[in-house]
């Protein structure tokens, strides 16, 4: 056992050190310390009478020297100096909002949608979210849409906010009813479709432990959405509800992610906030101040970009979904058109932004695009891209895109300009002569003044040129064997077209994917911005139904007709119950060719008509409608095609109605730019050619 020894024996037992002294052990000096000592007792002291003689001489000197001027009472002052300075002031605290004391994490999320002037959110309800769903019961702020799945949800939030320029809200549970979700928010990110999602958690005590219905959604969500967070504490609920409504909407829109615990949701927030972070946000001072720096910084690209049209011959303008980012672009694009008169062809996601019965008109772009449009672009010398991107469905092969810009660029008198927020999209596909970043009405804005007028007249041979292709490969396909003859796909959408032209600006055409979504966007005449809602870039099937839900939500007084096909219009029919349960009258037309006919076209062509899984037995359409309490009808002839059609845009009364058109098989969409194709290397309608191949494919698969 350990005794302790007494204090003054344990003290005299340790070992005595030597006393502390300034003065160091000889041999502790330093021999350059040795040899500084020597040279000081070699070198001998100044005498004291020699330091007096020498202060008197100084003294004397001084004596004998001109005065310096005593300087004005004035000298150095500035009565100004200080007046601008402010006192310092207390410590400010900030202004805290006591609004939200007592109120638990649901009824402040309910308060914040109202701030948010948000009018309607879709969703569907779980264990994980039901604090929220509890609190936004029988709200008087926004009405509830309840579809049949998340995806729909999701893809009716798209559709809202296509229709409306407003965010689109999703509300949802933990688990699968976030990872349902997932497809719709990797569809708005490639669409740029602002939309905000709500996702139920477990509680935070319980995350990480395989929880029932818990999923990592900020994790999976990382790469299809533009920002996600999880709300830790009751309190940052308000900042980071207007943060995803910020991010959502600001720059390239796109969609946001809030996953919200459910015990964040059902605490009560016991102390006051502060107040900014309970309002909706505004651009601060910095923010307004670097963009105007940029502004500024542009102004030298924006000049250059006008002198390069200045000095064109051969312009055409390529307008994508960017130039519908703010109400004044299409304006902002026809005014450019006008006055330098330049062509205009547009994508997939720009139809609607620029006439398409104006005479500069040269309708879509690219892979289905029109082939004018396309020759167009690789004979131009000044390629002016507005809010678009270059995907590979516009450019076809990279390297032989634009070949007359590119040639133009290196002699000085043309190139590409490229207009877009998203400084990424600069560059990442096709080399811009001249590259302006940020809002493209804002910089058409700022262009516009230094482009040069131009005449119909001076531009007469580019136009007589574009005249010639467009007699040389008009919108040509099969027509019907006569009234009784199998419907062809382009008869319908051209008639639509044709019995809704008095009202384009009215009404909104919705659309899955597949051939049926092609067929529409060359055989239907757009003239307004907003009134196609398709997907683009993901080309998500199933998508027609429910976007078309959203969008008559968003604009009840506008017609919104959902042109589907068969296979894309299965994959989320359980939601024509949903318009059916909330009366909302949403017109859906249904070309049904029982095959998935943009694959079978492929198939045809390049595989030897190896139908590889691309039929199918459809359930009866109509009967499934009217089950779904939807009234409906079915057209096999062409005689009735304009009788149905006015029926179901007049004539169904003011809910939903379904329309199934039963059309030909095997039917190509044309133009078409085969894979790892120039622009100008596509395939259009022949005749002859036609006729060989149906009959080819009909010996080859009996089809």
């Amino acid at each position: 056992m350990l005794h302790a020894q007494p204090a003054k024996k344990a003290l005299q037992s340790l070992p005595r050190a030597r006393r502390f002294s300034s003065t160091p052990a000889p041999a502790a000096v330093s021999p350059y310390r040795r040899a500084a000592q020597a040279q000081a007792q070699q070198t001998p002291r100044r005498n004291v009478s020699d330091t007096a003689t020498r202060s008197a001489a100084v003294a004397t000197a001084a004596a004998t020297s001109p005065q310096r001027a005593v300087p004005s009472p004035a000298f150095n002052r500035d009565d100004n100096r200080g007046r601008d300075v402010q006192p310092l002031q207390p410590y400010r605290q900030p202004e805290m909002d006591h609004s939200f004391v007592g109120m638990t994490g649901g009824a402040i999320f309910h308060e914040m949608m109202l701030r948010q002037g948000v009018k309607h959110v879709f969703g569907y309800p779980g264990g994980a979210i039901l604090p929220v769903f509890d609190a936004i019961y029988n709200s008087k702020h926004f009405d509830f849409i309840l579809p049949r799945h998340e995806q729909g949800a999701g893809h009716m939030a798209e559709g809202y906010a296509r229709a409306s320029g407003k965010p689109g809200v999703v509300l949802v549970t933990s688990g699968p009813g976030a990872t349902n979700v997932v497809t719709p928010m990797q569809d708005a990110l490639m669409d740029g479709t602002p939309m905000v999602v709500f996702s139920g958690q477990v509680v935070t005590s319980a995350i990480g432990s395989d929880a029932f219905q818990e999923a990592d959604i900020v994790g999976i969500s990382r790469a299809c959405t533009k920002w996600n967070v999880m709300v830790k504490n009751v309190a940052e609920l308000p900042r980071r509800i207007n943060e995803a409504f910020e991010i959502a909407t600001s720059g390239r829109p796109g969609p946001v992610l809030v996953d919200l615990p459910k015990d964040v949701t059902a605490a009560v927030l016991n102390r006051p906030i502060p107040l900014a972070s309970t309002l909706p946000s505004h651009p601060s001072a910095a923010t307004m101040a670097a963009r105007e720096v940029a502004a500024k910084q542009l102004n030298g690209s924006i000049r250059r970009s006008a002198n390069l049209i200045n000095i064109a011959k051969k312009p055409v303008i390529y307008a994508g979904q960017g130039v519908m980012g703010h109400p004044d672009g299409p304006k902002m694009l026809k005014e450019l058109s006008d006055k330098a008169q330049i062509p205009v062809t547009t994508t997939l996601q720009g139809l609607g932004c620029f006439d398409e019965l104006d005479s500069k008109s040269l309708h879509m772009l690219g892979m289905h695009g029109s082939a004018f449009a396309n020759m167009a672009i690789q004979e131009a010398d000044l390629i002016i891209a507005l809010g678009a991107r270059f995907d590979d469905r516009i450019t076809g092969r990279v390297a032989a895109f634009g070949p007359q810009a590119k040639k133009a660029a290196e002699e000085g008198r043309g190139g590409i300009i490229h207009f877009d927020i998203m400084p990424k999209n600069i560059n990442k596909v096709v080399q811009a002569t001249e590259a302006v970043e940020g809002d493209v009405t804002t910089n058409l804005g700022l262009m516009l003044p230094h482009v040069e007028s131009r005449t119909a007249a001076e531009r007469h041979e580019w136009f007589d040129q574009i005249s010639a292709w467009k007699e040389r490969f008009p919108w040509a396909y099969e027509k019907e064997d006569g009234p009784d003859g199998l419907i062809k796909p382009q008869t319908v959408v051209s008639t639509l077209s044709d019995l809704t032209a008095h009202r384009k600006d009215t009404t909104i055409i919705a659309t899955g994917v597949g051939q049926h979504q092609m067929w529409t966007a060359q055989h239907y005449r757009w003239r307004a911005p907003r009134t196609m809602i398709t997907s683009g870039g993901l080309g998500t099937m199933g998508y027609g139904l429910p976007a078309a839900i959203g969008a008559k939500v968003a604009a009840p007084e506008k017609l919104v007709i959902d042109i589907d096909g068969d296979a894309s219009f299965l994959m989320t029919q359980t939601e024509l119950s949903t318009a059916a349960e909330f009366n909302i009258g949403v017109k859906v037309v249904v070309l049904n060719n029982e095959e998935q006919g943009m694959v079978t076209q492929w198939q045809s062509l390049f595989y030897n008509d190896r139908f590889a899984h691309t039929h199918q037995r459809n359930p009866d359409f109509v009967k499934l409608a009217e089950a779904m309490r939807v009234p409906a009808r079915r057209t096999t002839k062409l005689a009735t095609l304009v009788e149905d059609l006015e029926w179901l845009i007049e004539g169904s009364g003011a809910g939903p109605a379904f329309l199934e058109v039963v059309v030909d098989q095997k039917v190509p969409v044309l133009p078409m730019v085969p894979g790892g194709s120039a622009l100008h290397e596509f395939l259009v309608y022949d005749e002859k050619k036609e006729k060989e191949r149906r009959k080819r494919t009909r010996e080859r698969s009996g089809r």
